[in-house]
């Protein structure tokens, strides 16, 4: 059992990555990266990606998975939800405050502050997609597996593409790596009792199918709300960006939040750290259904993240008894080689989408990733001086 200091570590280790993870969940994969790979040396490069790999799979947010893990394999069961608190908390807060008097975040200084930090979060991608490519895209076959998840998630949008096209890689690698020599680098093991994987899998199933029941039965605002939040955060392929469409089917159309306040939710979502999953507090908070707003907003952000945590003892326990299988080790090499594609699909998704084209931005990026590739300055430091030079020079 991990000890209190153990403990208080992990929280302000991931209370900082929490304040400074902007950029979605490519950007919260390479922090992560950052600090418990080439940092504190929790997992090696391939354990990490394995990791990453497996959450891809998963319904759910898979940078929080990710971190859910993380913790989990730091401290344990307690440690897992330390490490969900500390890492959601800034951007909940941030997001309940907002909720409260549903003002626009149109400050000059903020929108300049953002655009630094994102191009913090870009530089700090890129330098993790290096770093992962040289381990994941050796060979020729893994190079076309990484450019081709590259095109096709870059190519079209659907809700289930990303695990086509994990399951895809996985089912070339079984076929295209069958002469390789096999290792023993792509083992994970992140120890989960067969109680607290049991444990999961019941509660994952009495959520899918007696919130429905019962809020299908049930007169209260609160239930309604917290099976919506529940469905939605086990069923979501895809992310964040994917899981906007799902929640303003659910609660805009059903009348629980007005489509202003959605939109204005969701524009403050984009300018905070973390999760964009914590956008589920900020619905709770905003509700029409007579909740109180604070008690509205813990219901919904812990029912949208707490099949994450029941998906994830339940894959981590089962991925024990099967990793070693021959065939599953070649899928797993596909599979590595297509997240370094889809990762970087999504990095230019989120260039495109967040930086122009003026010199400033181009100089910025250059001068930032110089910095991240030097290894000089904590990641954290840089975060900040980014910000500030944002701030300078916008």
């Amino acid at each position: 059992m991990a000890s209190a200091h153990s403990y208080l570590s992990l929280f302000f280790c991931f209370l900082r990555l929490g304040c400074t993870a902007f950029g979605g969940p490519v950007a919260h994969i390479a922090y992560f990266r950052e600090e418990f790979v080439e940092k504190q040396k929790l997992l090696s490069e391939h354990e990490y990606t394995t990791l990453v790999s497996l959450c891809q799979f998963l319904p759910g947010p898979a940078s929080s998975q990710v971190g859910i893990a993380l913790g989990l394999n730091k401290a344990g069961q307690l440690g897992a939800i330390i490490a969900w608190f500390a890492f959601t908390l800034p951007s909940a807060i941030i997001l309940i405050l907002f909720a409260l008097s549903v003002q626009t975040l149109d400050s000059t200084l903020v929108d300049n502050l953002t655009h630094g930090l994102k191009i913090a979060a870009i530089a700090i991608v890129i330098h993790a997609l290096w770093q992962m490519s040289k381990s994941f895209c050796q060979t020729k076959t893994s190079v076309l597996i990484m450019l081709g998840a590259t095109v096709i998630m870059t190519s079209y949008h659907s809700i289930w593409l990303q695990f086509l096209v994990i399951s895809l890689a996985g089912v070339i690698g079984v076929f295209a790596f069958k002469s390789h020599p096999q290792s023993a680098h792509n083992q994970l093991n992140i120890s989960i009792s067969a109680k607290a994987a049991h444990i999961s899998l019941t509660l994952l199933i009495i959520g899918l199918i007696a919130l429905p029941l019962l809020a299908a039965q049930s007169q209260s605002g609160l239930i309604q709300l917290v099976d919506s939040f529940f469905r939605i955060g086990a069923s979501v392929f895809g992310g964040g960006h994917v899981v906007l469409p799902m929640l303003e089917n659910e609660v805009v159309s059903s009348g629980w939040v007005n489509e202003q306040n959605f939109l204005a939710g969701y524009g403050a979502t984009q300018a905070v750290p973390g999760p964009i999953f914590t956008f589920s507090a900020f619905l709770g908070a905003v509700n029409e259904l007579g909740i109180t707003p604070l008690i509205g907003a813990i219901s919904c952000l812990i029912a949208i993240f707490l099949p994450s945590f029941l998906l994830v003892n339940i894959s981590l326990y089962y991925w024990q008894f099967c990793q070693e299988n021959r065939n599953l080790k070649n899928a797993l090499t596909g599979i590595n080689a297509a997240v370094v594609g889809l990762l970087l699909s999504y990095l230019y998704q989120f260039i495109s989408s967040s930086i122009t084209e003026n010199k400033q931005d181009i100089g910025l990026i250059v001068l930032i990733s110089l910095l991240v590739f030097s290894k000089k300055f904590p990641v954290w430091l840089i975060v900040i001086l980014c910000g500030g030079l944002a701030m300078w020079v916008y």
